[in-house]
């Protein structure tokens, strides 16, 4: 390949709204183009490193026995009502109609599909375990897109399937893709964690994600490194550390507390700590409304919360909405509340002599006890665990980090097997629902989450596997002909053994350099004035390192290296 035949628009600066490095060097590279919000088109050198990724993916997807399809992107609206999703989903599904007012979606994750395969032509568990898998596009109305590819409302996916006859096989399917997205991973140099996690949406019993590592990663992540103990913080658990405590309940009263809402004013007020406070949020699913408690020096978990309810539509309730349940705004306390449930964080059932809000503007009550004064729901861990807190398996001190999420697995079991009617015969010739694991990667997201961790001043180091190119020819002066002459004649033996690439631009040579530095081509093959006694210099984009050495030693220098 030559560069004066490559189409490759690279820019000194990225747009200003581009807030992450991965969406600056991608942009500064000619890597893509931004069409709309949240919609990119790849040009020829970014497709062609997406390309490196999901072969990477491909190759071990079909080492673990899962076999290749691809279903369709528009999905009809009846498989996502029969599964009882089409009204679920939310505002992120993009709908439409076609000329004959039928409804559709594009689809932003393809359970319904797969199941509806295999429901149509699978009828024994003599099939079975059967994997499934597909990359293709996906659509989701991000209420906000952002940084660039890495929350996109078109991305690329690999998404795979897993369907058994029995909790073992549905286990054993579930390990072999653990083991494949962390070979996948290892392969890409990336540097991650895989920690348990919250099913979400999309449902079942069991989770994990696979975060990699990066301080502008939109997750955050708990873990042990005694232990190695890791959970996304939406579902990690600490040690609880409040004990019973013996003290004997006090009278309750009833004191002012004017300017005094939030937890430090409170606190300040009455000189107590946070963790001598109960804080309230109120909650509402259009149906209901819920009041939920944690101490005041702790965050409620709304995932969590969501778990316990068995609901994903929790909102924030209005000022308007409070007072329905006789409350104020900011005043929210347990006691003699209208038409409510009450969900208690574990931690909370332990506290005496608490203060909690008066449901009056201004106005608290102490010396509050469960039992005496007000009885919760519900007692369950609806808090988010922090670092700092101890391990709830070995008792040492947590950690945080911050993980970009680019995988997610789940055990699904029977939630869409039975919802569809995907069954097949056992061996005493008895249908059984199909338990299911379901194993998504995100394809682009893994090209920005490399660069993430691969780059310096002057642009991206590419890993061995995902170079653009693995070698560049650069000679410094292409008007002087023993140095042309020269680097034609290395790009020749190269091009038949490695994926070259020749600069033979009339451009000065800073900004070749400044180009191959910003595009991360692992090996530059300089021709300059050394060319004269067949001397190259070769440069690693990784290390930095230098080396002179003669023309007819680079395919053994290469060889050596990759």
């Amino acid at each position: 390949m030559r560069t004066s035949k490559y189409f490759l628009p690279t820019l000194r600066e990225a747009s200003a709204e581009a807030e992450t490095v991965s969406h600056q060097l991608m942009l500064r590279a000619g890597l893509i183009r931004k069409q709309a919000s949240g919609v990119y088109s790849y040009l020829p050198l970014g497709y062609k490193i997406l390309k490196k990724v999901e072969n990477i993916i491909r190759e071990e997807m079909d080492s673990a026995g899962s076999l290749e399809i691809l279903g369709p992107a528009i999905q009809p609206a009846e498989l996502w009502k029969e599964s009882q999703r089409w009204d679920e989903y939310g505002d992120e599904m993009f709908r439409l109609k076609d000329r004959h007012n039928r409804e559709f979606c594009l689809g932003p994750t393809h359970e319904e599909i797969f199941t509806d395969i295999v429901r149509n032509d699978l009828r024994s568990y003599r099939n079975l375990p059967l994997s499934l898998y597909q990359i293709q596009s996906k659509y989701r109305d991000e209420r906000r897109p952002r940084f660039g590819v890495m929350r996109s409302r078109e991305f690329i996916m690999k998404d795979g399937y897993s369907f058994d006859i029995d909790q073992d096989g549905l286990d054993l399917s579930y390990d072999k893709m653990f083991d494949a997205y962390k070979r996948i991973l290892s392969r890409l140099d990336l540097k991650y964690q895989v920690v348990e996690a919250d099913s979400g949406n999309i449902g079942g019993s069991h989770s994990h994600e696979f975060m990699v590592i990066s301080e502008v990663g939109e997750d955050d992540i708990i873990y042990c490194a005694e232990c190695g103990y890791a959970a996304n913080l939406e579902k990690a658990v600490s040690k609880i550390t409040s004990i019973k405590s013996e003290e004997a309940p006090k009278e309750l009263k009833q004191v002012d507390t004017p300017n005094a809402s939030s937890i430090d004013e409170v606190a300040d007020f009455l000189n107590v700590l946070p963790h001598n406070i109960v804080k309230a949020r109120v909650y509402t699913n259009n149906e209901r409304m819920f009041v939920a408690l944690v101490k005041g020096d702790q965050k409620i978990n709304e995932t969590k919360l969501n778990t316990i309810l068995d609901t994903s539509l929790l909102e924030p309730a209005s000022e308007e909405e409070i007072k329905e349940i006789k409350s104020e705004a900011g005043f929210t306390g347990p006691l003699n509340l209208k038409d409510v449930t009450i969900i208690c964080d574990k931690e909370v059932e332990k506290m005496r002599n608490f203060v909690v809000g008066g449901n009056k503007k201004g106005v608290h009550l102490i010396n509050c006890n469960i039992g005496r004064d007000f009885t919760p729901d519900i007692i369950a861990d609806i808090r988010s665990a922090k670092e700092g807190e101890s391990c709830t398996r070995c008792g040492e001190v947590l950690s945080s980090s911050k993980g970009i999420e680019v995988g997610h697995i789940f055990k699904l079991g029977t939630k869409y097997s039975e919802s569809l009617n995907a069954t097949v015969l056992d061996k005493d010739g008895k249908e059984k629902p199909l338990l299911m694991g379901c194993y998504g990667i995100g394809v682009n997201r893994l090209l920005a989450a490399v660069i993430e961790q691969n780059h310096d001043e002057d642009g991206i180091i590419w890993p061995k596997a995902l170079g653009p190119f693995q070698v560049s020819v650069i000679p410094v002066n292409v008007k002087k002909e023993e140095q042309l002459n020269l680097a034609e004649d290395i790009y020749d033996k190269l091009k038949d053994k490695f994926d070259v690439i020749i600069d033979d631009r009339k451009e000065r040579v800073g900004v070749k350099f400044k180009d191959h530095e910003l595009i991360g081509v692992p090996v530059q093959i300089i021709v300059g004035k050394n060319a004269a006694d067949n001397q190259v210099e070769i440069k690693y984009r990784q290390s930095k390192d230098k080396l002179l050495l003669d023309a007819e030693k680079v395919v053994e220098a290469l060889d050596s290296y990759f």
